[in-house]
């Protein structure tokens, strides 16, 4: 499957933190025909090797989460309305007038609503609608709608991928499903080689909610080092740009307390070599990404974190750049292939 079709696949496919099932169904079975071999852990993550030539040595660790933001129902009230809780972080300004998608036992399609302008007080108007005053209004009566959908079912955006033009797209989850098609174009990339060492590339399950994937994940595989990749916050107006990366010039590589330094510089230094654009993300405050669980994981794991731009993080509308997504693939193919036990073996912190 190429990229674009991989990258819509998993865009358009249900998957909330701890019901990421499906998604990871479409991954397996795309990275099968990739990979030498491919496995599910206990916790969901799924785990593509590419088997390397020592294959006696620690793997080399490249995780990006599959998981999704979204909602889960709450309550069904006696006029059918439907309560809602999120999962993972949500911002409530943008949820009245929003498309959903109850997965139940039926599919079932709902608008979330909420007191109107007109009805609100003067104070009202300038706050945003807490989350327990938003409903879910799905055209039917309680009776009916409880043979459909219980407590506890999944709720996502009803939104389905589409593109601008050739390069950009707009969509749901793409926080973080471009990073999982950044490890399928890696996949790509490395058909018809072997490294030197094992690779492990793992969609993490539960980041949204804690990192949880990537914590159980990089206990089990004991890596040699580990690379995450997420996104960052794709330049905007009105956004402050030393806070910000932009979008089609290539991966920001983060730096910070939880990138090994050395561990940077051979990213850096092969993106120079292969012409790969990116850039550089300041990251002093670590600790919302997969790379802070894997960093931490056992006695301690050199780490480096990749950033794809995204604008409209954790919205139903997140916008990227396929560009951006294919120089991170390729970008981590090319440290796989030149990644060998010398310089794995020589990442301290002396």
């Amino acid at each position: 499957m190429d990229l674009k079709k991989f990258i819509a696949s998993l865009s358009n496919t249900p998957g909330i933190s701890g019901m990421e099932k499906e998604v990871s169904q479409k991954i397996v079975s795309t990275w099968e025909t990739l990979a030498d071999e491919v496995e599910v852990d206990t916790l969901g993550n799924v785990i593509a090797w590419r088997k390397g030539k020592n294959s006696n040595h620690p793997p080399i660790m490249i995780a990006a989460h599959q998981d999704e933001i979204g909602f889960m129902v709450n309550e069904i009230d006696k006029e059918g309305f439907v309560r809602i809780e999120p999962i993972g972080g949500i911002d409530p300004r943008l949820l009245p007038g929003q498309e959903v998608v109850i997965w139940g036992r039926e599919k079932v399609l709902g608008i979330v609503g909420a007191k109107p302008p007109h009805l609100q007080k003067p104070e009202e108007r300038e706050k945003a609608i807490p989350l327990d005053k938003i409903f879910v209004d799905c055209g039917e009566k309680k009776e009916s709608l409880t043979q459909k959908i219980r407590i506890g079912d999944p709720i996502t955006f009803n939104q389905e991928l589409e593109w601008f033009n050739e390069n950009v797209c707009t969509g749901k989850s793409l926080d973080d499903r471009a990073g999982v098609a950044s490890l399928h174009q890696a996949l790509l990339e490395l058909k018809g080689t072997q490294p030197e060492i094992d690779i492990a590339f793992v969609a993490t399950v539960q980041e949204e909610v804690g990192v949880r994937g990537a914590i159980t994940s990089s206990f089990l595989l004991k890596p040699c080092l580990g690379i995450a990749v997420d996104v960052g916050f794709a330049q905007r107006p009105g956004q402050e740009k030393e806070l910000s990366i932009e979008a089609n010039k290539g991966p920001a590589l983060g730096i910070g307390p939880h990138v090994h330094p050395d561990l940077f510089s051979r990213l850096q230094g092969i993106a120079v070599e292969n012409d790969i654009p990116f850039q550089m993300e300041p990251s002093p405050h670590p600790g919302g990404t997969d790379a802070y669980a894997i960093q931490m994981s056992r006695c301690g794991v050199a780490t480096a974190l990749l950033s794809i731009p995204l604008a409209n993080m954790h919205s139903p509308l997140e916008v990227i750049d396929i560009r951006d997504v294919r120089r991170t693939g390729k970008l981590l193919a090319r440290f796989c292939l030149q990644a060998d036990v010398e310089f794995v073996e020589g990442l301290t912190c002396l």
